[in-house]
């Protein structure tokens, strides 16, 4: 085992752990101080081996960024042949390929080739491999627990179905979310599979997710784990892709100026990972986030201050979030690793809904793309270039046009299919839309199998006491 400085140890960002290994950082989800899990350090790569990781393949690349954070929790040839499996499940060898946007300065990263067609795949796919080898090695059972706004919720379902010794309790916003993406949870029929459609917002299912993690007691006698970006494995996987993006943009674009990365986000988990790959040596110059009309992310880059609203409901659901869970992870590094101050900051934010920070991370620029600027953004790109973006890739495109970075290519995010969000983009170009997915239209035909619950931990954790009882 490393010491506390290893990259393969794991750290809480409120400090009240000791350092963990990999394997029991991806069991753990939430710290048990109520932090989040961050490695004690991030390792640095050295421009030569930047020069290999090129020519890799999405696979082999990924099990070089992973290898160093999973250290010697897994034998490298068990780590290499979880990837593989993986990623074997997409639909093109590539994993995420590449593509050019407007024919000059935008690229596109389609992340969306995974079965449930969204982004999430590529870490859910590799969780849940991970999980089923961890309990084939410590034995025991896992009992999952997870928050979405959309398509976390069917990543980790498609992740995890009928695996021995996992059962996976998915709450999402009831009437909150695409038609499609509920049925893409809600008709799977392994029996492990539970959906709890929550009467409220994702930020409620997110708040009763944590508490209940938080029920240490609760969350010990039933074995929860989590697959919420919470989970460091879920960054992990994530932090791969912005090395492939990066190079790829530079081979196709002839240049090897670093890359700009736009990254539609609502949770802060997707651009986190690449805040972690721009630690670790990744050629980006800036991270450029983008949110829609739930702008808290948007406006804490732009003013410094973070402050929670009201969630407003848009045509990109999962980034419908006020309270972004991995928000958390970067305030620890913004306080240059001062866990006693994020945990002060943390708590006095949960009780007034706002913290303010001084200062600039030139890391990072931000904007927002509200509804009209998603509509005409898909119209635009289909019309004129024959690419159709799905409203959240929209959002993101939408903003990168209008925060050009002098000298760089720009990488854009393209988080789904928009096969997901046919109404939205029917509403963009009208009838006969394009927007299909034949995976997608065989769901409509299929039963769902919810039930509908109010937001309350007593309510949550008696249907989770109650199911495991009725699966022994």
């Amino acid at each position: 085992m490393g010491n506390s400085s290893d990259s393969s140890q794991y750290i809480s960002t409120r400090g009240g752990i000791s350092p963990v290994s990999f394997c029991d950082a991806v069991m753990m989800g939430l710290a048990t101080d109520g932090g989040l899990l961050v490695p004690a350090r991030f390792p640095k790569v050295e421009a030569d081996t930047l020069d290999g990781w090129r020519r890799l393949g999405y696979p082999e690349l990924a099990f070089e960024v992973m290898r160093p954070f999973v250290g010697d929790a897994l034998p490298p040839e068990t780590l290499r042949q979880l990837v593989q499996a993986s990623y074997a499940t997409f639909d093109t060898a590539d994993v995420v390929p590449i593509k050019t946007l407007d024919g000059k300065d935008l690229y596109v990263a389609e992340l969306y080739h995974g079965p449930t067609l969204a982004f999430k795949d590529v870490a859910l796919q590799f969780l849940g491999n991970l999980f089923a080898e961890i309990l084939r090695r410590r034995g025991g059972r896992l009992n999952i627990l997870g928050a979405t706004s959309g398509d976390t919720g069917s990543a980790a379902i498609h992740g995890v179905r009928g695996k021995a010794g996992i059962e996976i309790f998915i709450l999402y916003p009831e009437g909150r979310v695409s038609p499609l993406q509920e049925r893409q949870m809600a008709t799977v029929p392994d029996p492990n599979v539970h959906c709890v459609a929550i009467e409220g917002t994702f930020d409620d299912g997110q708040r009763v997710m944590k508490q209940i993690f938080n029920d240490l007691p609760f969350k010990e006698k039933n074995h929860l784990g989590a697959v919420n970006s919470v989970n460091w494995a879920r960054i992990l996987a994530q932090v791969v892709y912005y090395f492939w993006g990066a190079f790829r943009v530079q081979e196709l674009s002839g240049s090897d100026a670093p890359v700009q990365v736009c990254v539609p986000t609502g949770n802060f988990g997707d651009i986190f990972a690449g805040y972690v790959a721009c630690r670790m040596g990744a050629p980006i110059a800036r991270l450029l986030l983008a949110t829609n009309e739930n702008d808290i992310l948007s406006r804490f880059f732009n003013t410094g201050t973070y402050a929670k609203g009201t969630v407003r409901p848009t045509l990109s659901p999962s980034m419908d979030i006020q309270v972004a869970s991995n928000f958390e992870r970067y305030l620890y590094y913004r306080l240059g690793e001062d866990a006693g101050r994020t945990k002060t900051l943390m708590e006095s934010f949960e009780q007034t809904g706002t913290l303010s920070l001084d200062g600039t991370d030139g890391t990072f620029a931000a904007g927002r793309g509200d509804t009209a600027a998603t509509l005409a953004t898909i119209k635009k790109y289909y019309e004129r270039h024959g690419v159709l973006l799905d409203p959240h890739g929209a959002v993101g495109v939408a903003v990168a046009e209008a925060n050009p970075l002098a000298g760089c290519q720009t990488l854009c995010l393209e988080t789904a299919h928009p096969g997901k969000f046919p109404a939205a983009v029917a509403q963009a170009l009208g009838d006969g839309s394009p927007a299909r997915h034949e995976a997608l239209e065989k769901l409509k035909e299929l039963p769902l199998r919810k039930v509908i619950l109010p937001p309350t931990i007593p309510v949550i954790e008696d249907y989770i006491v109650k199911t495991l009882a009725g699966q022994a």
